[in-house]
Protein backbone atom coordinates (compact mmCIF):
# COMPACT_ATOMS: atom_id res chain seq x y z
CA UNK A 1 0.00 0.00 0.00
CA UNK A 2 3.08 2.18 0.63
CA UNK A 3 4.43 2.65 -2.95
CA UNK A 4 0.43 3.48 -4.21
CA UNK A 5 0.48 6.25 -1.72
CA UNK A 6 3.86 7.21 -3.13
CA UNK A 7 3.02 7.15 -6.40
CA UNK A 8 0.05 9.05 -5.93
CA UNK A 9 2.30 11.72 -4.26
CA UNK A 10 4.66 11.43 -7.13
CA UNK A 11 1.62 11.93 -9.83
CA UNK A 12 0.05 15.29 -7.68
CA UNK A 13 3.56 17.01 -8.07
CA UNK A 14 4.34 15.90 -11.42
CA UNK A 15 0.44 17.34 -12.15
CA UNK A 16 1.37 20.73 -10.32
CA UNK A 17 4.25 20.96 -12.22
CA UNK A 18 2.93 19.95 -15.48
CA UNK A 19 0.01 22.88 -14.58
CA UNK A 20 2.54 25.58 -13.94
CA UNK A 21 4.46 24.69 -17.40
CA UNK A 22 1.84 25.19 -19.69
CA UNK A 23 0.61 28.33 -18.14
CA UNK A 24 3.93 29.69 -18.12
CA UNK A 25 4.15 29.49 -22.04
CA UNK A 26 3.26 31.95 -24.26
CA UNK A 27 0.03 31.24 -26.28
CA UNK A 28 0.84 31.58 -29.29
CA UNK A 29 0.57 28.41 -30.75
CA UNK A 30 2.92 25.88 -31.84
CA UNK A 31 3.49 23.85 -28.38
CA UNK A 32 4.63 20.70 -28.53
CA UNK A 33 5.65 20.57 -32.42
CA UNK A 34 7.97 23.04 -32.83
CA UNK A 35 11.70 22.42 -33.57
CA UNK A 36 15.00 23.25 -32.65
CA UNK A 37 16.39 26.39 -33.13
CA UNK A 38 19.99 27.73 -33.66
CA UNK A 39 19.93 30.73 -30.91
CA UNK A 40 21.28 30.65 -27.47
CA UNK A 41 20.05 28.09 -24.78
CA UNK A 42 18.13 30.72 -22.42
CA UNK A 43 17.18 33.26 -25.39
CA UNK A 44 13.72 33.78 -25.81
CA UNK A 45 13.92 31.28 -28.36
CA UNK A 46 15.44 28.76 -26.10
CA UNK A 47 13.14 29.20 -23.37
CA UNK A 48 10.35 28.40 -25.19
CA UNK A 49 12.31 25.30 -26.18
CA UNK A 50 13.01 24.54 -22.64
CA UNK A 51 9.52 24.89 -21.69
CA UNK A 52 7.87 22.19 -24.66
CA UNK A 53 10.13 20.19 -23.36
CA UNK A 54 9.71 20.04 -19.78
CA UNK A 55 6.19 20.05 -20.54
CA UNK A 56 6.68 17.09 -23.18
CA UNK A 57 8.77 14.90 -20.32
CA UNK A 58 5.98 15.97 -17.56
CA UNK A 59 3.31 15.28 -20.37
CA UNK A 60 5.02 11.75 -20.61
CA UNK A 61 5.52 11.09 -16.77
CA UNK A 62 2.11 11.98 -15.83
CA UNK A 63 0.63 9.19 -18.43
CA UNK A 64 3.22 6.61 -17.37
CA UNK A 65 2.41 7.42 -13.53
CA UNK A 66 -1.38 7.25 -14.57
CA UNK A 67 -0.88 3.66 -15.78
CA UNK A 68 1.18 2.01 -13.19
CA UNK A 69 -1.29 3.47 -10.46
CA UNK A 70 -4.42 1.80 -12.46
CA UNK A 71 -2.39 -1.06 -12.66
CA UNK A 72 -1.38 -1.61 -8.83
CA UNK A 73 -5.38 -0.28 -7.84
CA UNK A 74 -6.48 -3.36 -10.15
CA UNK A 75 -3.73 -5.83 -8.63
CA UNK A 76 -4.72 -4.55 -4.92
CA UNK A 77 -8.55 -5.21 -5.47
CA UNK A 78 -8.81 -8.30 -7.65
CA UNK A 79 -8.55 -10.30 -4.60
CA UNK A 80 -11.56 -9.15 -2.22
CA UNK A 81 -14.65 -10.15 -2.02
CA UNK A 82 -17.94 -8.26 -0.83
CA UNK A 83 -18.77 -7.83 2.95
CA UNK A 84 -21.83 -9.37 3.87
CA UNK A 85 -21.47 -9.18 7.42
CA UNK A 86 -24.05 -6.45 7.71
CA UNK A 87 -26.55 -7.80 5.45
CA UNK A 88 -30.38 -7.78 6.81
CA UNK A 89 -32.79 -10.44 5.62
CA UNK A 90 -36.26 -9.08 5.82
CA UNK A 91 -39.02 -10.84 7.68
CA UNK A 92 -40.92 -13.53 5.86
CA UNK A 93 -44.36 -12.77 5.76
CA UNK A 94 -47.25 -15.50 4.36
CA UNK A 95 -49.55 -13.00 3.80
CA UNK A 96 -49.38 -10.99 0.30
CA UNK A 97 -48.57 -6.82 0.68
CA UNK A 98 -52.20 -5.02 0.66
CA UNK A 99 -52.43 -3.10 -1.97
CA UNK A 100 -51.20 0.56 -1.60
CA UNK A 101 -53.58 1.87 -4.17
CA UNK A 102 -56.43 0.50 -2.92
CA UNK A 103 -58.59 2.23 -0.90
CA UNK A 104 -59.04 2.65 3.02
CA UNK A 105 -60.84 -0.16 4.97
CA UNK A 106 -62.52 1.50 8.10
CA UNK A 107 -64.58 4.37 5.92
CA UNK A 108 -61.61 6.99 6.53
CA UNK A 109 -60.43 8.65 2.63
CA UNK A 110 -56.69 8.40 2.87
CA UNK A 111 -54.98 11.79 3.02
CA UNK A 112 -55.76 13.90 -0.14
CA UNK A 113 -58.26 11.63 -1.66
CA UNK A 114 -61.17 13.21 -2.66
CA UNK A 115 -64.12 12.62 -0.45
CA UNK A 116 -66.73 9.44 -1.24
CA UNK A 117 -70.43 10.09 -1.19
CA UNK A 118 -72.76 7.02 -0.13
CA UNK A 119 -75.07 6.02 -2.73
CA UNK A 120 -78.26 7.55 -2.67
CA UNK A 121 -81.50 4.93 -1.57
CA UNK A 122 -83.90 4.23 -4.48
CA UNK A 123 -86.77 6.20 -4.28
CA UNK A 124 -89.29 5.08 -2.95
CA UNK A 125 -92.25 6.19 -5.24
CA UNK A 126 -91.78 6.75 -9.00
CA UNK A 127 -93.11 10.46 -9.16
CA UNK A 128 -94.41 9.82 -13.02
CA UNK A 129 -96.64 6.78 -12.17
CA UNK A 130 -97.27 7.49 -8.91
CA UNK A 131 -96.72 4.03 -7.78
CA UNK A 132 -94.60 2.98 -5.33
CA UNK A 133 -91.60 0.89 -5.73
CA UNK A 134 -92.82 -2.19 -7.45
Amino acid sequence: MSLFIFLTVVQAIVAALLVVTILMQKSEGGGLGVGGSPAGFMSARGAADFMTRATTVLATAFVVLSIALATLAVGQTSGREIDTSLERTAPVQNAPAADPLAPAQGGAAPAGAPAQQPAAPAPASDPLSGAAGQ
